[in-house]
């Protein structure tokens, strides 16, 4: 019996009678070798029937090379892009302003749902930021107190689960980049990589990451209880918390971040 191997896998079984009879394991570098060898023994055994010449027992093919399939391409609604927001605004004439700025923001490529509570916005991250700049600039341009309470949601599909097709992981996306307001606004933000597995999982790098990248773009105010503080144009702090939100999702793939915005606050800032 001749053995064929390859890394350690048998590729084939040669049944042969050769006088000695003892087996012979191959590499599949000296597979030549072997064919020679079984040759030889049909020779030397001429009255072996065709029947039980060298026959093939089993072959297995060999471990593929190719690059695996990628991942299903998902639209953002899919992957569970979105916000949610509710916009309070401190001034009798409240209904209006609010209306008003809702109806004058761009609603194309957007789902956009309102009840009581707060309005819903699901779509691609740069539409959904512009969306979310000017509804809240519009209502800012009044002059009157306001705040904005902003949740941005990824990779979570689900209402109660976040289910997603095999293959796919953390789905990244393109920095956002929004007009400047020429509306000075503070906020404060806090940003939720929510891993799975166990306690051990590194959840503050990103963070960190992400305050330093405020850092940089200049609206890095200080740090607050639970939150960090943002203040500078709108456009720049809704920027900021947004690609903080992206950057973290292209490596972990459930993250929301929570921004309270305030804008023509009459109290006196003295940070």
């Amino acid at each position: 019996m001749i053995q064929i191997r390859f890394d350690g896998r048998r590729l084939m079984t040669f049944l042969s009678a050769r006088p000695t009879g003892l087996p012979c394991v191959l590499t599949v570098t000296e597979l030549a070798c072997a064919m020679r060898l079984a040759t030889v023994e049909r020779q030397v055994r001429p009255e072996v029937r065709h029947s039980e010449s060298p026959m093939v027992d089993r072959v297995i093919a060999p471990v593929s090379t190719s690059t695996p399939a990628p991942a299903p391409a998902l639209a953002p609604e899919q992957y569970g892009v979105g916000a949610r927001f509710t916009l309070s605004v401190y001034d009798s004439d409240y209904v209006r302003i609010i209306l008003g700025a809702l109806a004058e923001a761009n609603r194309d490529g957007l789902t956009i749902e309102t009840n009581d509570i707060s309005t819903f916005i699901g779509g691609a991250e740069q539409r959904v930021l512009e969306f979310l700049h000017e509804v809240i600039a519009q209502a800012a341009a009044t002059g009157v107190h306001l705040s904005a309470t902003i949740l941005l949601s990824r990779g979570c599909p689900g209402e109660l689960t976040c289910a997603l097709p095999a293959g796919v992981t953390a789905l990244g996306a393109a920095p956002v980049a929004l007009v400047p307001t020429g509306v000075r606004a503070r906020a404060h933000w806090s940003l939720y990589p929510l891993l799975d597995g166990d306690s051990t999982g590194d959840h503050m790098t990103p963070i960190y990451e992400a305050i330093e990248s405020a850092k940089q773009a200049g609206v890095y105010s200080g740090s607050d209880h639970f939150a960090t503080r943002l203040d500078g144009d709108l456009a720049d702090v809704l920027a900021t918390a947004a690609n903080g939100w992206i950057g973290v999702g292209a490596v972990v793939q459930h993250v929301t971040t929570h921004l309270t915005v305030s804008l023509n606050s009459p109290t006196t800032i003295t940070d």
